[in-house]
């Protein structure tokens, strides 16, 4: 008896241990930062999809188009925020196409799918100013000249160094590659730029080449390279027109500033 008393002692000293244990729930804003945050989070006037729909897509920010591209964000951002922060540790829209898909990967929130989807993006970008040139474009300017592979050039990494070929009208033979790096004497040679033209029977040729700094000031190299060039033009009966150097946004002809004599 002592010993069915006692179970049953322990029995009801267990009911008592436990019965006050309550079962474990997430509080309210625990389960909010777990909950991946949406678009559909935000109110239907400031979603960019419906912005977009609404006043169209020149009067969305860059970070709302941007939003639109990566679709969605992750749990602690909106695809808006996220936007957001990519542009800004690119260092602004400029920036965001010298980022490699690696690079891109490393910003918090951003996945391959994302980081691919946002360069096919540029690349389209790019592309589409490059083949909404004109197929017969007559050049009489240098403004002319830079807004014609300002697009194209300005967002290059590296140093490309263009040449334009010109008829008897000005008219646009061809733009053809000459070298790729630093521009310097031993690289552009004059044998190599005037292969082409006289190749194609081109008049007369323009010299074009990027600053990936954004500065279009003429280096010293610059200076010299564009004398030879055009010496040996005059040589060959090639008349170099001008030398134009694309910054960020703006350029630099050396025809203006009278640097061609």
């Amino acid at each position: 008896m002592l010993l069915k008393a006692g179970k049953k002692g322990n029995s009801q000293t267990k009911r008592s241990l436990y019965s006050g244990v309550q079962e474990f729930r997430p509080g309210e804003e625990e389960v909010k930062a777990k909950k991946k945050l949406t678009i559909r989070d935000l109110p239907s006037e400031e979603r960019p999809r419906e912005r977009m729909k609404e006043l169209g897509a020149e009067k969305l920010t860059n970070a709302e188009l941007l939003a639109i591209i990566i679709r969605t964000g992750y749990h602690e951002e909106t695809a808006l925020h996220l936007a957001e922060r990519i542009i800004s540790q690119a260092g602004g829209l400029r920036f965001l196409p010298d980022f490699t898909l690696e690079e891109l990967q490393e910003i918090k929130g951003i996945g391959l799918a994302k980081a691919v989807q946002i360069k096919a993006a540029l690349e389209l970008g790019r592309r589409m100013a490059s083949t909404m040139r004109p197929a017969t474009l007559s050049l009489g300017s240098p403004r002319e000249v830079a807004d014609f592979l300002m697009e194209e050039m300005r967002y290059y990494r590296k140093e490309y160094f263009k040449i334009i070929l010109l008829n008897t009208k000005n008219q646009i033979i061809s733009v053809e590659d000459v070298s790729i790096g630093s521009l310097n004497a031993s690289i552009v040679h004059p044998r190599e730029i005037f292969n082409l033209p006289v190749k194609k029977s081109a008049a007369a040729v323009i010299l074009i080449h990027n600053h990936p700094s954004g500065d279009p000031t003429p280096s010293r190299e610059d200076l010299e390279v564009t004398k030879r060039l055009v010496e040996a033009g005059k040589i060959l009966g090639i008349n170099v027109l001008d030398h134009i150097i694309v910054g960020e946004g703006k350029y630099l002809s050396f025809k203006e500033k009278g640097l061609m004599d």
